[in-house]
């Protein structure tokens, strides 16, 4: 486990060094050299039904898929006004520029022409795919629960992307533009695993005979993200997480927290008075802290789905952010760390699930702790994200009010109530003080 964190840190390191001399988008490659021999890389990043791309493409347990594929190309081209011969030429057209989305080592096995028919078919089946996705028409196609399963898996793994601006060219030349456009916009927002919180306000507005605005916030979204053309379908799941719309928040010039004194997990803050709560904004970047009455603390964190996906999703997340040519602050690497020094065991995700920050569809509590300590333990975070958050939870937490409370938890939880316990205590401060002024009586006269 070191030396894996040795060999990122490195990586990060040398990536910031390069970034100047990169070019300005990062392209399409193999998971990055020290990733491979770790977290079950088959079953998490190699494609499980379909490949997509140059990378996968030609393996014999991917013949399925190839059926797949097909159907899905003929029912994309199904009415269109361009015949296939034709699109595939307006690809050859634009091949150096498709050429370039990828790492050189990835196409060199394929000529001008092989490269365009598989960028054809490939690309059509993915926008036909998420076409039945969003409109639910996969039975017509004859496609079986499994292999839509495991299809969406597959388009969301960072050896399995195809370069955007030829989803977008395909989407221009098909009569079913808009459809087509809408679909994958619904599509990523359906399987962020940050929900967008503007859909249950609306939903609570509806009920109680108001005007929400979420469905306004959503397209707003939208339009940014397609202003703002992602590289491919994972850097747009990324993207829509990240939100770099989001203001920073301004450095407090304080003392440094050892990076060790921050890790509490949320029962030991719990216990020191600080209270879970749900972050209004669903990004990742959205967590902070606040004091109310000196005495209690609140940690806010963006609501979470976690369920069969998650996993994969988050590893490729991670590992594109690894990629020596992508310039990023690491935001979900970040984002994964601190929610792994949070949750120890299952006692820890009950709490945040009790607070509506963890949605848990995989299973137990038991199985959501392990998936984030397992994926959470060998990352190298960005240090400067959470900064503050991890400052200001530690000075509340070695205040001596926050101490009190732990006393309360460790030592009288099961037996007093917490208004007796803090009634006690300022009994005894006040008997204290009566004390004080019967032994100096002439401390009272002199006031």
């Amino acid at each position: 486990m070191e030396e894996l964190q040795e060999q990122q840190f490195k990586a990060v390191q040398n990536a910031g060094e390069n970034a100047k001399n990169q070019p300005p988008t990062p392209k399409i490659q193999k998971v990055i050299f020290f990733l491979r021999d770790h977290w079950d890389f088959e079953k998490y990043f190699e494609p499980r039904l379909v490949s997509l791309g140059p990378i996968h493409h030609g393996k014999p347990k991917y013949q399925l898929g190839e059926k797949y594929k097909h159907v899905l190309t003929n029912k994309f081209m199904e009415g269109n006004s361009n015949t296939k011969e034709e699109v595939i030429n307006k690809i050859k057209e634009k091949i150096e520029e498709l050429r370039e989305c990828f790492e050189e080592e990835v196409t060199k096995g394929y000529d001008d022409e092989a490269l365009a028919c598989l960028l054809f078919e490939d690309g059509c089946a993915t926008l036909q795919f998420i076409y039945c996705a969003t409109n639910d028409n996969f039975k017509e196609l004859g496609m079986i629960n499994d292999g839509v399963a495991f299809g969406y898996q597959d388009l969301f793994l960072l050896e399995n992307q195809l370069p955007y601006r030829l989803l977008k060219w395909l989407m221009s030349l098909s009569d079913n533009k808009n459809e087509l456009e809408k679909s994958i916009a619904t599509f990523i927002e359906v399987h962020n695993m940050v929900p967008c919180k503007c859909k249950q306000q609306s939903k609570q507005q509806e009920a109680k005979g108001e005007r929400g605005n979420g469905e306004e916030k959503l397209e707003d979204q939208r339009i940014i993200l397609m202003e703002q053309e992602p590289i491919h379908l994972l850097d747009h799941l990324r993207s829509l997480m990240v939100n770099h719309d989001q203001q920073p928040v301004a450095k407090k010039d304080r003392r440094k927290v050892n990076d060790q004194e921050s890790y509490h997990n949320v029962r030991e803050l719990k216990a020191a008075g600080i209270h879970f709560r749900r972050s209004s904004n669903s990004c990742l970047s959205n967590i902070y802290f606040t004091r109310q009455y000196v005495l209690l603390g609140y940690l806010y964190l963006p609501p979470i789905v976690v369920d069969d996906s998650t996993r994969p999703k988050f590893l490729n997340l991670i590992a594109y952010e690894m990629c020596p040519d992508f310039e990023n602050d690491l935001e979900v690497t970040s984002y994964i760390s601190f929610l792994n020094s949070l949750i120890d065991d299952a006692n820890d995700v009950k709490e945040l699930r009790k607070a509506g920050i963890i949605h848990n569809i995989l299973g137990s509590d038991e199985e959501v702790a392990q998936l984030f300590n397992e994926i959470g333990t060998e990352l190298v975070p960005n240090l400067k994200i959470n900064e503050d958050v991890k400052r200001d939870i530690q000075e509340h937490y070695e205040t001596p009010m926050s101490w009190m409370f732990r006393f309360y938890h460790d030592h009288l939880g099961g037996t007093w109530s917490i208004a007796g316990f803090f009634g006690v205590i300022l009994g005894l401060i006040l008997s204290g003080v009566q004390a004080w002024f019967t032994v100096n009586p002439d401390s009272q006269r002199h006031n």
